[in-house]
């Protein structure tokens, strides 16, 4: 950090995977962490292991698709932590089906956690930004952003987080926000494990198969992601800002 004020960031589903990762990453740059999920108990790992290491964590449980529930937690983050001017928005979901088997109800669920949770933290978090004058926002999208097959609801939310992206710094420049986006490829999460279920291949072989098509020649880890966000939640980043960077290990089209 370039500065010595401690920085307060807040990141949703960060109970495990990549928001884990960020949330540890983030603390480890020197920021107070709001560790936000559905259920705040399962945050407990997460917040140990920060606390651990000699930071500073707090668990939060809330619904990022619930308006009410959204304000009540960044207005706990502000009383507890301080006023939060950095944001991950990772909460996500996986319903993935065909598009003639899908439910409204798995359209619903998926664009309401991604596009409708990332809206309303980001609405609730901004005003503490603006008046610190200093903001970073990140938003998970994907690499099926460009369209993947049984996952028309996740990929339609995923690219919408880019354009979200994309207006937030447009808007919110003027104010010393910056607004940005990562699209993971092929990452080792329980959401891939549970894409390698949903096909029916065992995890390792899913994995096997994948890094064949990975320039790298690897998959990726949670860690892989955080660094990048890490990167743009940087006081240094401040010129970097409505740009969608794949950590996918190599270049998509």
């Amino acid at each position: 950090m370039s500065t010595t004020e401690q920085r307060v960031a807040i990141v949703t589903g960060a109970a495990r995977g990549i928001g884990a990762a960020t949330a540890v990453r983030l603390a480890a740059e020197g920021r107070a962490v709001a560790v936000l999920d559905l259920d705040e108990a399962a945050c407990k790992d997460t917040v140990e292991k920060i606390t651990a290491a000699g930071g500073k964590a707090l668990a939060v449980g809330a619904d990022v698709s619930d308006e009410a529930k959204v304000e009540a937690a960044v207005a706990r983050v502000a009383d507890e932590l301080g006023a939060p001017t950095i944001l991950v928005n990772n909460a996500g979901v996986l319903r993935d089906n065909l598009l003639f088997k899908m439910s409204a109800s798995d359209w619903d669920t998926v664009i309401n956690v991604h596009l409708r949770g990332a809206f309303l933290m980001t609405r609730a978090v901004q005003k503490h930004m603006v008046d610190a004058k200093f903001g970073r926002v990140v938003n998970l999208s994907s690499s099926s952003a460009l369209g993947n097959r049984g996952q028309v609801n996740y990929s339609a939310a995923k690219a919408g987080l880019q354009g979200f992206t994309k207006t937030l710094a447009i808007e919110l420049g003027k104010f010393g926000i910056t607004a940005n986006a990562v699209a993971p490829g092929f990452i080792v999460t329980d959401m891939t494990a549970a894409t390698a279920a949903r096909v029916g291949m065992g995890f390792e072989e899913f994995q096997a198969a994948a890094a064949t098509q990975i320039p790298v020649q690897r998959v990726g880890r949670p860690q892989d992601v955080a660094n990048a966000i890490a990167f743009f939640t940087d006081d240094q980043a401040g010129f970097v800002s409505g740009q969608v960077l794949y950590v996918a290990g190599g270049p998509l089209n």
